[in-house]
């Protein structure tokens, strides 16, 4: 055991999940007194923030002990007794997967993929956070479970569909989060609340388990406190799976972290006010390109103007409120626990178009595929804002433009990371995207560790003390 001083509770919820590991393997804290911590800041922080719909702390504490029995007997797993929290549509055996939807849910039957690689990593499951209804929106204000808060400014929204799982990282109530990410959903919520955020390449880790928002579309989304830690948990989670007919069995292989800053290609969008991106989102974009100036490489701009941004957005949107009416077909007839007027009105919108609509929006994912051969013959990475604007106020109007930026790496199936990049005039965080070729995670992880060294634009973790 260690003979330094014990660990503040305030710096087990800062720090990050490579640190934690670290102090896990030396004996400076414990997976039981680690959980501990997370519970008893959930239970004072929550209420307020709303970042979790589902927690059961004696399940959590019985992981953790058994995290710590295995740590005594030098038996292991990669993430031994870090507490991770998930997003509401991912199956964790008995326990209700509700997506955002309204009734008492029926328990699983099954883990997710997710949850048995986490659990068979060593992982202690803490919860299951708030999300849009049905993941179909970018703000977490649920009719049903409520909204949840910006961490860092109550009324504000953590964005969406993933905001729970983002505002628990960014508030240090769970050391890392899985997320669902079919139009930008974990990435958005991490611009606004000023974390990390990996969408893999499509079918590089499995879906089976995750309720489907558009199968062509989902991905499982990553988000913490800092790259190395997405490196990390990529790491654990990927692999094929034979029960997801989306799982790839390394039909693009992932490219090895060998980027050459002398050689980097570096894409940029030529007029992002043009894209509906708001100025002070691009002031604190074009400052932070100023700032990576040496580690940009050859900086290019390409042509996107043969991509319509909107219209592709729009297509990913009909594909999703079409899956979603068989998907949700049970919920949407249940009239003792009915879905919001909202949600049906979404999906209704897909009910009236007819079957070459959503053929000729399917045929915009085989547009977008040529679109990235295409661009990345030329670039190795494309560099926008995550989003095209920061956080806004719970009761104001929703911009329809949160997904623009985000959605094109949804559509053909590229990786994408979102990194800090600075600081909004209102004091808010926003990011900065990574979008790279399939099969190019891991270096786009590699380039997303330099440039955040490089920026420090990381708001101080936890949000909330």
């Amino acid at each position: 055991m260690s003979s330094l001083p014990p660990i503040a509770d305030i710096d087990l919820r800062r720090a990050t999940l490579c640190q934690l590991l670290h102090w896990l393997a030396s004996g400076r804290v414990q997976a039981g007194r680690l959980a501990e911590v997370h519970l008893q800041a959930i239970e004072r922080i929550n209420p307020g923030l709303n970042a979790y719909v589902g927690l059961s702390p004696a399940l959590t504490l019985e992981q953790a002990r058994s995290a710590e029995l295995r740590r005594r007997d030098g038996v292991i797993g990669r993430l031994d007794g870090v507490p991770i929290a998930l997003k509401d549509n991912f199956d964790i055996a008995g326990w209700p997967t509700r997506a955002g939807l309204p009734g008492p849910g029926v328990p699983a039957t099954h883990d997710s993929h997710v949850v048995a690689r986490l659990r068979a990593s060593g992982a202690v499951l803490i919860g299951k956070t708030n999300m849009d209804e049905g993941a179909l929106g970018a703000v977490t204000v649920n009719p049903h479970y409520g909204a949840t808060h910006h961490p860092q400014r109550h009324g504000y929204t953590a964005g969406g569909s993933s905001g729970g799982a983002a505002a628990a990282v960014a508030a240090g109530l769970a050391v890392a989060a899985i997320g669902s990410d079919s139009l930008g959903s974990v990435r958005i919520p991490a611009s606004y609340c000023g974390v990390f955020a990996l969408k893999p390449t499509q079918g590089e880790i499995s879906a089976r388990g995750m309720t489907p928002a558009a199968r062509r579309l989902d991905t499982v989304g990553l988000l913490a406190r800092g790259v190395d830690d997405l490196t990390v948990l990529l790491q654990v989670l990927a692999g094929y799976d034979a029960d997801d007919p989306r799982s790839r069995r390394r039909r693009v292989a992932l490219s090895p972290p060998d980027w050459e800053p002398g050689k980097l290609r570096c894409g940029v969008l030529p007029d992002l006010s043009a894209l509906g991106v708001q100025q002070d989102v691009i002031d604190v974009f074009d400052a932070a390109l100023a700032k990576l100036d040496r580690e940009l490489g050859e900086c290019r701009k390409v042509d996107f103007d043969d991509w319509h941004v909107a219209r592709a957005r729009r297509a990913g949107f009909l594909l999703m409120e079409a899956e979603m009416l068989g998907t949700f077909a049970t919920q949407l007839a249940d009239t003792e626990h009915p879905v919001s007027p909202p949600f049906r009105q979404l999906l209704g919108y897909a009910a009236g178009k007819s079957a070459a609509d959503y053929a000729a929006a399917d045929r915009v994912l085989d547009a977008a595929t040529l679109k990235m051969r295409r661009l990345f013959a030329q670039i190795d990475v494309l560099v926008t804002p995550t989003t095209p604007q920061g956080a806004f106020p719970l009761d104001g109007p929703v911009p329809v433009t949160q997904a623009d930026l985000t959605s094109f790496a949804n559509l053909a199936g590229c990786p994408a990371v979102s990194i800090p990049m600075g600081t909004l005039p209102n004091g808010l965080p926003i990011g900065m995207q990574l979008i790279g070729a399939r099969g190019s995670d891991l270096r786009l992880l590699e380039l997303a560790a330099v440039w955040s060294a490089t920026l420090d634009a990381a708001p101080e973790y936890p949000a909330i003390a």
